[in-house]
């Protein structure tokens, strides 16, 4: 009888100050449970003026942070952040930065990808911190997955949601919820990433 490795999974990796990224993370998660592949949520430690040797090891709430072996080994992964002046924020551009040794063993060419982000206010860069978002994923040799216009909640949005990801409009007080568009094209991002990874996978 032949032994089977571990069970595919979709990394859904994001840095989330509000909230709003991590609750879209949520629903990649579900999208990508619904397309019958199992999902692992993972973050980011912020980056500050703290000596990272003294920051803890495991965050007081929310998703473990991410490991190498999480990314090195993932069928397909989900990148979420918010926008910093039409880019990814530090944290995240800090953690893709550290994955040289994974770029050098080609850990992650071939593998489907895809991306997400909130932005404050409706101009605030959304499509640019998508792109910034593919390009080291483009680097890794990974296949980057946006969202087809056959998902009509990208013809009819009013808020987030664009073909190169799911977006979501927080609001200048970051106090806006997802709306019913925006949670959709979340949950089909991760759909879209499980059904890819599960055709690479026979």
């Amino acid at each position: 009888m032949t032994q089977r490795g571990p069970k595919p999974y979709v990394l859904v990796l994001y840095y989330s100050r509000f909230g709003a990224t991590a609750e879209m993370a949520h629903l990649v998660a579900r999208g990508v449970e619904e397309a019958g592949l199992e999902s692992m949520l993972r973050t980011v430690p912020p980056v500050s003026a703290t000596c990272e040797a003294v920051e803890d090891s495991v965050p007081a709430q929310g998703a473990p942070y991410a490991t190498m072996e999480d990314l090195r080994d993932c069928a397909a992964l989900a990148l979420g952040s918010p926008t910093r002046f039409g880019n990814m924020s530090a944290a995240m551009k800090y953690f893709l930065d550290g994955t040289s040794q994974l770029w050098l063993k080609g850990a992650l060419t071939g593998k489907p990808a895809g991306v997400f982000t909130s932005t404050s206010s409706l101009h605030g860069g959304q499509e640019a911190t998508l792109l910034s978002m593919m390009i080291p994923l483009l680097h890794h040799g990974m296949m980057v997955l946006g969202l087809p216009y056959s998902e009509t909640d990208l013809i009819h949005t009013t808020a987030g949601g664009t073909p190169y990801g799911p977006s979501h409009l927080a609001g200048v007080n970051n106090d806006l919820a997802l709306t019913e568009p925006e949670k959709r094209l979340c949950q089909a991002l991760g759909r879209r990433l499980a059904a890819t990874a599960a055709a690479l996978q026979r």
